[in-house]
């Protein structure tokens, strides 16, 4: 493998006021990882070659006082809720009167849930908090790791920005920053993200921010004061030609989040079977007192019948976000509130420019 690829642009970067501290909080993922023997896995040294090389590679870090803890490491396809939990609470305990901002390192394999989850309990931060990963290990030539972090520095140095967001250079083309709550999984076979409706907030390029969409943050500020508990009792099921709803045990489970076909659909006929209608399925969980929620579907006049027969059997839409904004949402919502008609008014909310 060779050296890491070092960005081609060196343009100065003023900041808008005095920088005082950047806390970059390390949790392992491949920015934090190196390959031995072709094994990639995560290793306490390697955390810090992320500033090594920044230091080395740009002149803005002379200026940076960079804070650093380490709260969890693990590569993160490992992490569960509790995780988000640690790492809150890790953040949480430092005092943030002083910082300009907050860069987090993680891996990309769960990089949008956890963004949701920051994004939720952060959502009232009066810093900005950005989220960077790397599609290969730092010392992989092709490594976009350096160009993101970057870029999450810049973001705090020139628009200072309060909330949540997630920079990222996808293969052959410029940075953007995504955010947090609309960024999703990235896609199949490759290490490229996306925002939904491939709307992402700004254009990084040549140290300059370009809007490429416009954020529009709730109209007033949400009053909804979280906990850092996200409830490790929802199922979340995706569907597919043939899925077999009897193979569902419900015991200990709260909620269901189903995922949706693009069109905010599932089947729902048991011209095959009552074992792969979701209609059954959604009145065995009411029996049970769980609700099953649906993400994503966009709110529209016009509707499918299938999603029309869901909505009449009690199936609750969670409308216009994503999956992964829907799932971290529900976990909030039942990790928090023992009431159904305050779970139901705070997943209808938009609490972090999540919906759109």
């Amino acid at each position: 493998m060779g050296e890491p690829r070092i960005p081609c642009f060196f343009i100065e970067i003023k900041w808008h006021h005095t920088m005082k501290k950047i806390l970059v909080v390390f949790t392992g993922g491949t920015i934090g990882s190196s390959v031995s023997e072709h094994t990639i896995n995560t290793a306490a040294e390697n955390q810090f070659r992320l500033l090594a090389l920044y230091r080395e590679h740009f002149s803005l870090a002379d200026e940076i006082e960079f804070m650093h803890i380490a709260p969890v490491e693990l590569l993160s396809e490992n992490l569960v809720p509790r995780v988000w939990e640690s790492l809150i609470r890790a953040i949480d305990a430092i005092d943030v009167r002083d910082l300009a901002g907050i860069v987090v390192t993680h891996g990309t394999d769960t990089l949008a849930f956890s963004a949701c989850a920051l994004g939720y309990y952060y959502a009232q931060s009066n810093i900005p908090l950005v989220l960077v990963s790397s599609d290969y290990p730092l010392t992989d030539a092709r490594a976009n790791g350096l160009d993101n972090f970057h870029a999450a520095i810049a973001f705090i140095a020139q628009r200072a920005e309060a909330g949540v967001f997630v920079a990222y250079r996808n293969q052959g083309q410029v940075t953007q920053i995504h955010i947090a709550t609309r960024l999703a999984a990235c896609l199949p076979l490759s290490s490229d993200f996306m925002s939904v409706q491939s709307k992402a907030y700004l254009r990084f390029s040549d140290n300059q921010f370009t809007v490429l969409n416009a954020r529009y943050p709730p109209k007033s500020p949400s009053s909804w004061s979280l906990k850092a508990q996200f409830s490790e009792r929802v199922l979340l099921i995706k569907p597919y030609p043939g899925l077999n709803y009897t193979v569902f045990n419900l015991q200990g489970i709260d909620a269901v989040l189903h995922d949706c076909y693009h069109s905010g659909t599932a089947c729902v006929t048991d011209n095959w079977g009552e074992q792969y209608d979701l209609l059954h399925f959604i009145k065995r969980c009411r029996e049970k007192n769980i609700v099953v929620y649906f993400a994503p579907a966009l709110s529209s006049p016009d509707r499918y019948v299938t999603t029309d027969a869901i909505l009449a059997q009690g199936g609750e839409m969670l409308w216009n976000m994503s999956l992964e904004a829907a799932y971290v949402k529900v976990l909030l919502a039942y990790g928090n509130f023992e009431d159904s008609e305050v779970r139901i008014a705070f997943l209808r909310e938009n609490i972090a420019n999540e919906m759109l």
